[in-house]
């Protein structure tokens, strides 16, 4: 992907990762030209924010999610949000 197909300049949004519908099956992190996206095991207080079927199907897809510890990067492509089979991914505006 180029730098003409992201409208934005770094930083402008962030994509944010709805974990309760997140089963990490990583198309994110394969098609993000920015590497902002990191599929890891869900942190215990994340874990926690979740509820009872959500802990269930997050365990049943091994306990893993997508994080996004490079969000900075974010050049609003959203190519992540295409590929998201969940649709647990949107585009923010970030914040000043």
């Amino acid at each position: 992907m180029s730098d003409e197909n992201c409208k934005h300049p770094e930083g402008a949004f962030a994509p944010v990762v709805d974990f309760s519908r997140c089963e990490a099956k990583g198309p994110c992190a394969q098609v993000c030209p920015y590497q902002v996206f990191e599929i890891r095991k869900i942190e215990r207080s994340d874990y926690a924010n979740l509820g009872f079927l959500s802990k269930i199907k997050n365990r049943v897809h091994g306990g893993k999610v997508s994080y996004t510890p490079n969000a900075a990067r974010c050049r609003a492509c959203g190519l992540c949000v295409q590929a998201c089979p969940e649709h647990a991914i949107k585009l923010v505006k970030a914040k000043p």
